[in-house]
């Protein structure tokens, strides 16, 4: 039985080479991509080998970018193009090379609104012309678990041998092979009816460091954005003065939602006093429970961009 994989490229380190000044910079095709994973594929055991005869690729370059520089308008681009493709019924599966810097968004994005057929993200530590290179074998077992995926509509990310849920999943490490890590399991998140557009959202992440003061919250505020996130100290406390900036964004009817900089466990909103979590979910801040900052924005804008209530949303991730 043939499978057709779609293979949409995004650029990142698995699409760079070296240049003359020994700088990064993306240069390598989607086709050069899959035919170098198809020859890992074809390198190992048996049964991945005649995987290889099984299988036809589709190859979309959609983006050509660092990811740090993946804003909404870019997001909303890929989006759009993994949902023509994971809903295409020739389409069996879709797999997405993603700069690492901002896979954890893409994909988690990509959990809540895309339909249809599994995706499965990767990516690469390593330059596509490094004598050690993780791309092309990232991307063959990418392809291999998108295959294993079937015939759910998971999205996942497969990246140093491991294969995470998109809803969980984050990068641990700057350098390791073993770049991403999960904290938790998969939620079971609402799928929309519609792709809904998220640009021209503007949901800062500011940070509520110790003794942390309200000027860039009351700025933000002053300013007109629709939402904020606060990535608060330990189960999702700040300082008296950040809490009481965010009470103020709550009066003026801007969602603030209470993330936490650690790495594992949720945002509890247990403690009392000016900048402690109970006092701000008293006056109607929500918790981001085990959803890192970063994304909590998105789900933040995905929630204000299809008209959910926040909290309906981020209770998902309990």
């Amino acid at each position: 039985m043939t499978r057709q994989i779609s293979v949409i490229c995004t650029g990142g380190t698995i699409a760079c080479t070296t240049n003359e000044s020994g700088a990064l910079v993306p240069t390598v095709s989607g086709q050069q991509l899959v035919d170098a994973a198809q020859q890992q594929l074809r390198q190992q055991p048996t049964g991945h080998n005649r995987l290889v005869d099984e299988l036809t690729f589709c190859v979309h370059d959609a983006l050509q970018l660092d990811s740090s520089s993946i804003g909404l308008p870019e997001l909303d681009t890929l989006l759009a193009a993994i949902t023509e493709q994971a809903t295409d019924p020739a389409v069996d599966a879709v797999v997405v090379t993603h700069g690492t810097d901002s896979m954890e968004e893409s994909a988690f994005a990509t959990a809540l609104l895309v339909h249809g057929a599994p995706v499965v993200f990767t990516g690469a530590q390593r330059s596509f012309d490094h004598p050690e290179t993780d791309g092309p074998g990232n991307l063959a077992g990418a392809i291999r678990r998108a295959v294993e995926l079937l015939p759910t509509n998971a999205v996942e990310v497969h990246f140093g041998g491991q294969n995470l849920p998109a809803t969980a999943v984050h990068k641990r490490h700057t350098a390791e092979l073993t770049a991403f890590i999960a904290h938790g399991s998969a939620a079971t998140v609402p799928k929309f009816a519609t792709l809904p557009s998220l640009s021209g959202f503007r949901v800062p992440v500011l940070a509520g460091y110790p003794g942390a003061t309200a000027d860039l919250l009351d700025y933000a505020v002053d300013t007109g954005v629709d939402g904020v996130v606060i990535e608060a100290l330990g189960s999702g406390n700040m300082s008296a003065e950040l809490g009481q900036a965010a009470q103020r964004a709550l009066r003026h009817g801007i969602p603030v939602i209470v993330a936490t900089r650690v790495p594992h466990g949720a945002v509890q909103l247990a403690y009392g006093g000016g900048g402690g979590g109970a006092t701000l979910a008293e006056h109607g801040a929500i918790s981001a429970r085990t959803v890192h900052p970063g994304q909590a924005r998105l789900a933040l804008i995905i929630a204000l961009a299809t008209g959910t209530a926040p909290e309906e949303l981020f209770r998902c991730f309990d």
